[in-house]
Formats: structure tokens, C-alpha cells, sequence
């Protein structure tokens, strides 16, 4: 044998080998997707013609649709994580015990997400490589399970949380031009196996409408940017300042909420004010407590077993300071509930999941608070400069207090605190124009939007809203006549990050710790800089995908040449699919 020969039997051997390695990777492939694991099993797609039968056609489009849907959920659930402590306190109010819902929903969408993003990805290898699709039963049901999931949990948080789409809108002005990259790298991975099966098809008007769809996607995403809208493309010198930060019941992320180590944490952080809720006990001492009664955030049931559901404000300052209010945060506690068919509930503390993080002085400390009086968070704001802000909740019927809450309010805040009352944000609406004549040096806040000669006449100077309510034209509208704007519960980076772009004076946020750590916006660039990323990205994107094109065209050209149009193999394979074990073999059979 020739030393010629012996080496091209060498290299033949070599690329046997590779095919050897191709093949096993085209049966993972097969396997995972199909359950067929054996070699007999795969069926490759006759040149010229589509991939799969009608049906297996379907079930790729059903996984199309199904991986937008869940990735759509996905992003609306990840974008609205300021709002999942919120989410659980809703749900804890409806089912009457407190579970960690918004993360177990978040986590399920990304295991559904991630389940279909792989079958689509499998699927289009298969289709790469030429093989015929037939999706396992296992994975239609799996599929069928997503898409409800989908469409069940979009349709019912649509429901009950509409304006959380808000949320949706508000994300887009930060991600978009992220997006719109995004997109355009997607359809440079998909460029391949399009490019690779419109050449293989014969019949013309497919090739044609495949062809224009595609490209009628492509010009859409490279002409996105011309309608896109984000407050944080501006030029540096045209950004204000940071809002200032409000701590939301203080710092409930470091210390049990409402709690006057709450507010300590606030002032440490470095926060510019304090915002809580007010309600006044039955012998008139206004002390701080969010909910209704007592008995998510203090021990009553152990103190006060029989007055467990009573209001807060039926309480005593005697009875009051007889409670726990820290203990809560670190703790899974039983009650009794009157709906619960095994008669308890069990009450998940530690809303935020941060307690961990605590060191062993703050961990005493929280465990050991005490409910928390309206003068003594004066006192702090007053010695510290901060602001305050608070909702003040009216007694209910039967209260000593019901018609005297505003007055008995603006008496500790005149007489008992040290506070200047131009550290107060008055935000409850009742009896306004008393409240002004008694005390003019209030910073009165309105917390709904009205025109601007409505909130002059009332001496509205702050608006109070939610932030889905940001808009940047609105703000600087307000801001002109020394309206400034305050927005709450800001905790996520992202969306602090907006309201800084937007012009926003300051927000209520749970993190005021995180927020006080940024030293720009995030996603903000010049229009330059975005001009320049939106060019270049088009460009090379359309260099690729041209390039991926031409290169299939060539490769088809040149196979229909050697081969003849019409060449079809006996396994059902086009020629450009053989690895090269046909000729191993036959050289070894000389």
C-alpha cells in the first residue's frame, strides 16, 4: 500500500471519527427531544422538502407561542418585584396567613421558561441538522402545562393587579434599547437554520414569503429605536440630583417595621426622612401601626389572647406597651384563624428575607422592641433634620378620639415634640384648611394629582404619588410652580434609577440602604453614545446575517452542481448532510 493511500485512508479514518462524534450528537439531540435513542430511529428531511408532518409543524409553532407567552409573564413578574412584598401582604389579608407567594410564582415562571426556552432550542438543532421533528408526548403535556400556566397567571394578576402592567410600561422606557439589541442578536442565531432550510426549499413563493417576513422583522427591529422614549438618554449635565430617600416604615428590610430601630437604621443609612402610619390608641397617645389590629406585627395573641382581632386603636397606651414589636421578624409563629380547616395559620415573619443578614447586637435589639409612639420618631427627625411624613388612620366609632384625631395629632406635633413643623409633610386630606390655619408652616401634601390652581389654592407644596403614576412631563409641569413630587414604594434600582432620569424630588422606599449606594443611573448614556450603539449594532447585525446567507446560497449552489437538483439519498438526507462514514466504509470493504 502507497504511503499516499495509507495517509488518505488516515484522513478518512480522522473524519469517520468525527462523524462518529456528530452522530452522537445529533441522537442527544433526537433523544431529549423525541425519546429516540437509537441510531434507526432518526429520519432526516428529504431535500427540498419541510422538516416535519402537519403535525409536528403545529407542535413547533405551539412551542413558539408557548416560549412568547411564559417569557412575557417572565418579564412581567421580574419587572414587578418593587411590589412583591406588597403582593404577599394582599394575599395575606385574603388568605390570612403570610407565605413568601411572589417568589414561589417568580421561580415557577423560570422553571417553565427555562423548561421551554431548551425544548426550542433543541428544536431548532434538529432542524439545523436536517432530522425530522417528532416531539414526545412527555413534553406536549409539559408544553400544555406552561401555556395554562402562562395565560392562567397573566390572566388572573391582570385582574387583580392591573396596574401592575403599568409597571410594564415604566420598565420599557429602561430596557428598551437593551431590548432592541436583544432582539437583533436573536435573529442573528436564528439566521442560521433559516438560511440553511429556505435554500433547501424548491417551491419559490415559500422561499419568497419566508424571506419577506423575516426581513419585514429585521427592518422592524433596526427601526425600533426611532420610536423609543427613555428619560435616561439625556446629556450628563441636563440630570438632577438623586431624590431624596424616604425610608417606608423605616428601614423594614434591617429591623422590624414601625419600630423606632427602624427608623435609627434610616437615619444611618443615611436617609433624608421617615414615613409611617399613625394611629391613636383609645386614651389618646397617637403610636405607630400599619394594619388594623395588632396581630401581625406584635405578640397580642399571647398578651391578649381574647382581643386578637380587636383594632389597634381599642387599645390602651398602658395595653400597648405591655406588647413585643420585634419578635415577629424572625419568628413562624401559630394563631388561630376562624377559616382554616385545621384551625391554625401559620404566620411567615421575615417579609423581606433579610434578617439573616443581621448581626447578633441588631438581632437582640429587633427581638426586643416595643410598639413605637409618633412623638418619639419626632424627636429622632427633629435631632437628625430629617422629614416626616405619615398616614393618620381616624379611630373607629365608639373611640374617644373618632372627631379629635387631627387635633390631638397637630398637639403632639406642636406641644410635645421638638420638631419644626416645616419638617412635616401633612398628608391627610381631612380638615385641610383647619390644619393650614392652625399650623401654616406645615409642608402640606396632596396625594392624588389635581390642576395646578386647585393644589395653589389648598397650599398644596408636595405631591404624594404611587410611581406608576411617573411621568416626566408631569413632573417638571408640577415642578415649575414649586411643586415637588414624592413617589412611593420605590425600592427596586431600576425603577429609583427612572424616577432620578424623570426628575422625581425624592421617593418612599423599603431600601434605602441599596437605593443610597448609587452614584448614577442605571442604563443612563448620552444620545451619543446610544446614536453610536444603535448604529453599530444594526450594522454588524446585518454584515452577519448577510454573510450567514450568502455563505448557505454558496453552499447549496455548489452541492445542486456536484450532485444534481434532484439528488436524493436512500436515507432521506440531503448530500450536505453525509459526515463522511460512507466513504470510511467503503474503503475499508477494498
Amino acid at each position: 500500500m502507497t504511503s499516499s493511500r495509507i495517509q488518505k485512508l488516515s484522513v478518512d479514518r480522522q473524519q469517520g471519527w468525527k462523524g462518529y462524534g456528530h452522530q452522537a450528537f445529533v441522537s442527544c439531540l433526537t433523544g431529549l427531544y423525541s425519546c429516540q435513542w437509537k441510531h434507526h430511529q432518526h429520519t432526516g428531511s428529504q431535500f427540498g422538502h419541510f422538516c416535519c408532518s402537519k403535525l409536528e409543524c403545529g407542535s413547533f409553532a405551539v412551542i413558539i407561542v408557548t416560549f412568547c407567552l411564559s417569557l412575557v409573564f417572565l418579564y412581567f413578574w421580574t419587572e414587578a418585584q418593587n411590589d412583591y412584598n406588597d403582593f404577599d401582604w394582599f394575599n395575606f389579608g385574603n388568605l390570612g396567613f403570610w407565605f413568601p407567594w411572589s417568589m414561589v410564582l417568580l421561580v415557577t415562571a423560570a422553571v417553565f421558561f427555562t423548561y421551554i426556552a431548551f425544548l426550542l432550542l433543541l428544536s431548532v438543532c434538529l432542524l439545523s441538522e436536517g432530522q425530522r421533528l417528532y416531539l414526545h408526548w412527555g413534553h406536549k403535556i409539559g408544553i400544555l402545562v406552561t401555556l395554562i400556566f402562562s395565560i392562567a397567571a397573566t390572566a388572573v394578576l391582570s385582574d387583580l393587579w392591573n396596574e401592575k402592567w403599568e409597571t410594564v410600561l415604566l420598565s420599557f422606557q429602561m430596557t428598551a434599547p437593551y431590548l432592541q439589541v436583544g432582539g437583533v442578536l436573536l435573529m442573528i442565531f436564528l439566521s442560521w437554520p433559516l438560511a440553511s432550510h429556505l435554500f433547501c426549499l424548491r417551491q419559490r413563493v415559500r422561499r419568497m414569503v419566508i424571506i419577506a417576513l423575516c426581513g419585514a422583522v429585521l427592518i422592524s427591529l433596526y427601526l425600533v429605536p426611532l420610536g423609543m422614549y427613555s428619560p435616561c438618554i439625556k446629556e450628563r449635565n441636563s440630570l438632577g440630583p438623586a431624590p431624596a430617600l424616604i425610608g417606608h416604615r423605616g428601614a423594614p428590610m434591617l429591623a422590624p417595621e414601625n419600630t423606632y430601630m427602624s427608623f435609627e437604621k434610616v437615619v444611618a443609612a443615611g436617609g433624608d426622612g421617615l414615613e409611617t402610619d399613625v394611629t391613636i390608641s383609645y386614651d389618646g397617645m397617637p403610636f405607630l401601626m400599619h394594619d388594623k389590629s395588632l396581630r401581625r406585627t406584635t405578640n397580642v395573641e399571647d398578651i391578649f389572647p381574647n382581643r386578637t382581632r380587636s383594632p389597634a386603636a381599642m387599645f390602651t397606651w398602658n395595653e400597648l406597651q405591655q406588647l413585643n414589636a420585634g419578635a415577629w421578624f424572625f419568628s413562624v409563629r401559630p394563631t388561630e384563624v376562624h377559616f382554616n380547616s385545621l384551625g391554625l395559620e401559620h404566620v411567615m415573619q421575615n417579609p423581606f428575607k433579610t434578617a439573616s443578614s443581621l448581626s447578633p447586637e441588631d438581632r437582640t435589639q429587633a427581638q426586643n422592641q416595643s410598639v413605637c409612639t409618633l412623638r418619639a420618631v419626632l424627636e429622632l427627625a427633629a435631632q437628625y433634620g430629617k422629614l416626616v411624613i405619615f398616614d393618620l388612620y381616624r379611630p373607629p366609632r365608639g373611640h374617644p378620639y373618632r372627631d379629635m384625631w387631627i387635633s390631638r395629632t397637630l398637639e403632639v406635633i406642636q406641644s410635645e415634640s421638638s420638631i419644626h413643623s416645616s419638617q412635616v409633610l401633612w398628608l391627610p386630606p381631612e380638615l385641610r384648611e383647619l390644619v393650614q390655619e392652625t399650623d401654616p408652616e406645615l409642608q402640606q401634601t396632596s396625594g392624588s394629582l389635581a390642576p395646578v390652581e386647585e393644589l395653589q389654592h389648598n397650599h398644596i407644596v408636595r405631591l404624594n404619588l404611587h410611581y406608576s403614576s411617573m411621568s416626566e412631563a408631569e413632573i417638571s409641569k408640577y415642578s415649575a410652580v414649586n411643586i415637588s413630587t414624592n413617589l412611593y414604594v420605590v425600592s427596586e434600582p431600576w425603577l429609583f434609577s427612572l424616577a432620578w432620569c424623570a426628575g422625581v424630588h425624592s421617593v418612599t422606599t423599603n431600601a434605602v440602604h441599596i437605593l443610597k449606594s448609587l452614584r448614577r443611573p442605571l442604563f443612563f448614556m448620552t444620545p451619543q453614545e446610544y446614536s453610536a450603539m444603535w448604529v453599530l449594532t444594526d450594522m454588524v447585525s446585518l454584515i452577519v446575517i448577510l454573510a450567514v446567507f450568502i455563505f448557505h446560497w454558496w453552499k447549496e449552489h455548489r452541492v445542486t452542481l456536484c450532485s444534481g437538483r434532484n439528488t436524493i439519498h436512500d436515507n432521506g438526507r440531503s448530500p450536505e448532510f453525509r459526515t463522511g462514514m460512507n466513504d470510511v466504509w467503503s474503503l475499508t470493504m477494498l
